[in-house]
């Protein structure tokens, strides 16, 4: 397998912030991590190895980043607003610095990009997506929380309004405008979640998002697994090949 790894001083986030590549041609994805991650997690987690099959064949390319959730949606420290600002240098970052140069190692200046995650990556995965889907071709996102109104981030609904624009339940409904919809149109947006251990309030989030896409119409496979089917990285492996396979094969 071809891997590369990169690390540049970004003048968004004020830091050096690197990145892994995995492949040599096939669809681009980038991959978010787990809450608190990094970009070297889905090799160490053993998803690499898991999805290796579809790397080796050149079907899909991983460009795996880091992430910097303990700043933003994990800092209990700082106020909503000071955390949403925090994420909002690191969207620049993937949008202006990381994207960029996933097109450029593509050979492909226009090329629409896949999101992926699990967890706390599957929400960047939808977030990015919905807010970017000229730059984003689709997701696969799996066990994600999608709102930040959460316990799991320190927020309640009365801290929602300067996070607003980054809890996608909670903007997904009021967005009217046509330019969404034409580009949602020409996506494929997956988000899945078992129903087993740890992943009770990620079914709740995702039964709330699959109500919302039905509800606008926006084309989305929104698929619930058993409930023997926990919030850990083995059953991960599974959904990743598992929809890999129906996109690529």
């Amino acid at each position: 397998m071809h891997i590369e790894e990169h690390c540049w001083y970004s003048h968004h986030l004020d830091r050096e912030m690197a990145l892994k590549v995995y492949g040599h041609f096939g669809k681009p994805f980038i991959v978010f991590p787990c809450s608190r991650g990094r970009y070297f997690d889905y090799e160490g987690m053993g998803m690499i190895a898991a999805v290796s099959a579809f790397i080796n064949e050149g079907k899909i390319k991983l460009f795996c980043v880091d992430g910097i959730d303990g700043e933003s949606w994990y800092n209990f420290s700082v106020s909503p607003a000071s955390r949403n600002a925090s994420h909002e240098a690191y969207e620049r970052y993937i949008l202006e610095e990381v994207i960029p140069f996933i097109r450029r190692h593509c050979n492909s200046p226009q090329i629409r990009v896949m999101t992926n995650g699990c967890s706390m990556g599957a929400y960047h995965s939808v977030n990015f997506f919905l807010k970017h889907p000229d730059v984003f071709a689709g997701a696969i996102a799996l066990s994600g929380l999608y709102r930040l109104d959460r316990v799991e981030f320190g927020l309640s609904a009365a801290d929602i309004a300067p996070v607003y624009y980054n809890s996608p339940l909670n903007y997904l409904p009021g967005l009217t405008d046509p330019w969404y919809a034409a580009h949602y149109r020409h996506s494929r947006l997956i988000v899945c979640v078992g129903q087993g251990a740890w992943e009770t309030e990620a079914v709740e989030d995702t039964r709330l998002l699959d109500g919302i896409l039905k509800a606008k119409g926006i084309p989305a496979w929104v698929d619930f697994w058993g409930h023997d089917v926990n919030h850990d990285w083995p059953w991960w492996y599974k959904q990743m090949n598992y929809f890999l396979a129906h996109l690529f094969n």
